[in-house]
């Protein structure tokens, strides 16, 4: 039985919702204006419209609503209690009501999440702060599942088995995929058991030796640095028995499983050396290197590049640096620590690779020295980093209902979100931060102290979740040295400003990754770079990330990447927009 504030919660959510529902369908925008504050915010996710888009002001968003509800002929909202009881939160410092919604609309069945700032039910009515819609994936495919029937069990025992069956699918003779996903980590089975789940033939490729490998081949030590509950992979969660923070070979042979149980086409140690699209066919013409050197010419409608926000390492010039006559690394070619025992070393950059790799040397008893090119946010991995995916721990509903409440928080109210959490997080390792800065490192928090989740979405990186090595820096068992301190590379290490001399064997170059707008040049041309534009970083127009999991202005070209929780939300928008294409429904690409 719900209790008193529970129940009052409950009113005011549908009270707003019926008079919602009731301003759209007498498309009733001076009714309409009332529901929305002045500060408010509504995020489309494929919902109303096709767009991933922040709309925000009450006059904008009342506009924008009417006529896309209108368009759609949305109808029918009313409060989803049994994915979540309405009730009361405080997100950004603010207290609210917070709920989901159902819908239907020409484009499918929806889902939605307000948060209402309470209020006396007859003098001050509830009003939204927060809005958002989107498309309910799980209800249109089992809808469709209803229309095709059930399965018979019955079959004919002379067919070929279902390892057969499976083996002779993936081999694409005589047919061709409606889907190519370029790149096999978690972005890119991601998309694809999404795509593969609304109907459509999809087919990954990736270079490594085996599927995990982007995972399995990085250095030994490396861990995700958020919790295990935020990363579940869609429709086969990581078991009960897992650690909190999983190391990268059980990633990587999760995700092996993973392609094994959800059937999907995967070719291995293939390469994909470019695409050119064809206006008349509306068809790729994709070129596919085997390992055994044989070439093959596929013809997908679309392309799914999900080779990462960090896919090609960033390899800078660094004035002087041929002088050096011990190895150089990029971080990506680092394995182990072991491999340089009683060997010195300069680890260019203080970024989380950078960290790792150092204290990983460290550990094995190498003399490690950080260069520091320019400030660099540290946040203690537990509980600090932790407070930002509070969404995800602890008791509370499915992930689904979870990952539908945290994909609803528009761009403004997130980094008001993430200026408290970084303000409690300064003061919880403010006893490290100060002995780091007594050293010598230089720290900073993001743009307007919005901590590390914004630096990953705008420039994936530029932070360190301290495990370990931060201690090793404040106590002087890891050297610090700035970038600018340095006059020269010599043979044998860096010549110093002040004279000294920093001896080194290897010099590994923590320097980052480029981004996926980097190889759309080289992979696709140049004048489809040019009409893709920027990918990753916020737009300012949309406020959402650039170019990511919504068609682009090349048709049938989409990208994907990101963490594990933006890969498993978004790609179902993937999804849906090329079901929508398909169907006629969309256009092929973006205005």
């Amino acid at each position: 039985m719900l209790n008193k504030v529970e129940a009052s919660a409950e009113d005011q959510a549908r009270t707003w919702i019926a008079a919602l529902d009731r301003s759209l369908s007498a498309r009733d925008g001076t009714a309409l204006a009332t529901l929305f504050v002045q500060d408010c915010h509504w995020r489309n996710l494929c919902g109303l419209s096709w767009e991933i888009v922040t709309i925000s002001g009450n006059d904008r968003l009342c506009d924008a609503l009417l006529r896309n509800a209108a368009a759609a002929n949305a109808t029918g909202f009313t409060v989803a209690s049994d994915l979540l009881t309405p009730r009361r939160a405080v997100v950004a410092g603010r207290e609210v009501i917070e709920a989901i919604f159902r819908f239907t609309c020409d484009n499918g069945p929806g889902l939605g999440v307000v948060r209402l700032l309470p209020g006396s039910q007859a003098a001050a009515p509830a009003q939204a702060w927060t809005f958002s819609t989107l498309l309910d994936m799980d209800a249109l495919c089992a809808s469709r599942r209803e229309d095709n029937g059930p399965i018979s069990h019955a079959r004919d025992f002379a067919e070929p088995s279902w390892a057969e069956q499976r083996e002779a699918d993936a081999a694409y003779v005589g047919r061709e995929p409606d889907v190519l996903v370029v790149g096999g980590g978690h972005a890119g089975v991601s998309a694809a058991v999404e795509l593969k789940r609304i109907g459509f033939d999809v087919l990954i490729v990736d270079k490594e030796e085996r599927i995990g490998d982007n995972w399995r081949l990085r250095y030994n030590g490396l861990k995700l640095h958020n919790k295990t509950p935020v990363n579940h992979l869609r429709y086969m969660p990581f078991p009960v028995t897992w650690p909190d923070y999983i190391p990268k070979d059980k990633i990587a042979n999760w995700l092996e499983t993973y392609v094994e149980s959800m059937d999907l086409n995967f070719w291995t140690r293939t390469t994909f050396e470019g695409a050119r699209y064809d206006e008349a066919s509306q068809t790729w013409r994709a070129e596919i290197r085997r390992a055994d050197g044989s070439a093959r010419t596929l013809h997908p409608k679309h392309i799914v590049l999900a080779t990462s926000v960090s896919s090609v390492p960033n390899i800078p010039r660094i004035p002087t640096l041929e002088n050096f006559g011990g190895t150089v690394l990029h971080s990506s070619q680092f394995t182990k620590g072991a491999d340089w025992t009683g060997k010195s070393a300069l680890v260019m950059g203080t970024g989380t690779s950078a960290h790792d790799i150092a204290q990983e040397l460290q550990a094995h008893g190498a003399a490690v020295t950080m260069v520091q090119r320019s400030p660099t946010m540290v946040i203690n991995v537990d509980p600090s980093a932790q407070l930002y995916d509070k969404t995800y721990l602890g008791d509370g509903p499915p992930i689904e209902v979870r990952d539908t409440i945290n994909s609803s928080v528009p761009l403004a109210v997130m980094k008001m979100a993430h200026k408290l959490v970084t303000d409690e997080v300064k003061k919880l390792d403010a006893p490290l931060l100060e002995r780091l800065e007594k050293a010598g490192f230089r720290l900073e928090f993001g743009e307007d102290g919005t901590g590390w989740p914004l630096k990953f979405r705008q420039r994936g990186g530029g932070y360190y979740f301290n495990v370990g090595c931060s201690e090793l820096i404040a106590d002087g068992r890891i050297g610090l040295i700035q970038a600018h301190d340095i006059k020269t590379f010599v043979a044998d290490g860096v010549a110093l400003a002040d004279g000294s001399v920093r001896t080194a064997d290897l010099v590994v170059l923590a320097t980052g990754y480029k981004g996926q707008g980097h190889m759309v040049g080289a992979l696709f041309g140049e004048d489809v770079a040019e009409r893709v534009g920027p990918i990753w970083g916020f737009d300012d127009a949309t406020q959402e990330l650039r170019n990511m999991w919504v068609r682009t202005r090349q048709p049938g070209l989409w990208f994907t990447g990101g963490a594990f929780s933006q890969c498993r939300i978004y790609s179902r928008f993937i999804a849906l927009q090329i079901d929508a294409i398909e169907s006629g429904r969309l256009a092929k690409a973006a205005g």
